[in-house]
């Protein structure tokens, strides 16, 4: 337990206050205890030394001593915090064989969530925090528990981004592929495992990057790829249907009010799209809802470049930029701190709507090659 600000952020140290150590006190653990099922009794808490313990009966208290590492942990409430998910990486280092280690890295920085169960469809998701992250904390903090195998597990990165900051210790990149999806096809045909079972969610990977191969990044073996794919005889239509031409009601109440909110800049050319948070909940939107709404600006007529910003539940805009040839997405992102491709990228800008705004439609003018 520590007092929090905001959601995420990361903390010096679990328990602070102005004297060192703070005392979790019994109202404390009424308060947590009393919050539902979540939550039960005894309360377990990690405190970084013994001094820390708390001495309430309903509570115990576990020490560990590699809280005092910065990032460690994360305030996600008032009087709540949580470990990082580097660290909850590190932690689980001892008890998952490495195949599943690196699962897990993946599903804390990854934009899905992986399925159950083989019919369940993939669903998009917001990362947590990135692999570049995670590595560069286990990096800094070698002396903690787990460190070193949780760094195994994210020892190789596949990727097809221009932008790739060379995060992993072995990198697989090739930029001309228009989705990692074309990687690892060829990864699994080498292997000899390219089954019915691997075929589909590659062929979604592919399909989905390139927008049902309409994107500017679609190539003559992009569709050689996804032939091969089609002929291993999963059943592509139903991945088209589901991902392509099925939307529910609330997506496209979502779409109606996009379009009639977004804003033009540049004599037309640039347009903007904002998601708000309010909007989110006034719609009662999830994450498959909003899947992919970068997209929208795109379709329409006499615009070269979609900007679209969508609030996150930290106050910060997840900001995606979409460009024909004239604009070079990749360098206007990189102002902002993001990356990706040249017609394709991203970047998150932590301040209010008007700041964010301002920065990027900067940034896309000065990538722009006229």
């Amino acid at each position: 337990m520590a007092e929090t600000n905001a959601a995420p952020t990361c903390y010096d140290r679990t328990l602070k206050s102005k004297k060192g150590a703070v005392g979790v006190a019994a109202k404390d653990v009424d308060f947590w205890l009393n919050r539902g099922s979540f939550f039960t009794e005894p309360l377990h808490i990690a405190v970084g030394s013994p001094s820390e313990r708390c001495r309430v009966l309903r509570c115990v208290s576990h020490i560990d001593r590699q809280l005092g590492n910065k990032g460690t942990v994360w305030g996600i409430a008032p009087k709540l915090a949580t470990v990082s998910p580097a660290m909850c990486l590190a932690q689980f280092a001892g008890e998952l064989p490495l195949a599943q280690l690196t699962e897990l890295a993946c599903a804390l920085s990854g934009n899905y969530r992986f399925a159950s169960k083989p019919e369940d469809v993939v669903t998009s998701a917001v990362p947590l925090t990135s692999l570049r992250e995670m590595r560069a904390f286990l990096h800094a903090h070698q002396q903690i528990r787990g460190a070193s195998k949780a760094l195994r597990a994210i020892d190789l990165a596949i990727d097809h981004h221009p932008s790739y900051e060379g995060f992993g210790r072995e990198s697989c990149v090739h930029p001309e592929c228009a989705a990692c999806g074309e990687i690892l096809y060829e990864i699994a045909v080498e292997l000899g495992q390219l089954t019915p079972a691997v075929a589909l969610p590659l062929y979604v990977a592919v399909s989905t990057d390139t927008g049902c191969f309409v994107y500017s990044n679609v190539t003559a073996n992009t569709h050689r790829v996804a032939a091969a794919l089609m002929e291993t005889g999963i059943d592509y239509r139903a991945a088209n249907k589901r991902h392509f031409r099925t939307k529910t009601k609330k997506r496209l109440a979502l779409e109606a009010e996009l379009l009639r909110t977004m804003e033009f800049y540049d004599e037309g050319r640039v347009v903007v799209i904002t998601l708000p948070l309010s909007l989110a909940e006034r719609l009662s939107l999830t994450e498959a809802d909003m899947d992919d709404v970068s997209a929208l600006g795109g379709v329409v007529e006499g615009t070269d470049c979609s900007i679209t910003m969508k609030e996150t539940k930290d106050g910060a805009w997840k900001i995606s930029v979409r460009t024909g040839a004239r604009v070079n997405a990749t360098k206007a992102c990189a102002a902002l701190g993001g990356g990706g491709h040249r017609a394709a990228s991203g970047c998150v800008y932590h301040g209010p709507l008007a700041e964010a705004k301002a920065a990027i439609l900067a940034a896309v003018q000065d990538a722009a090659e006229e």
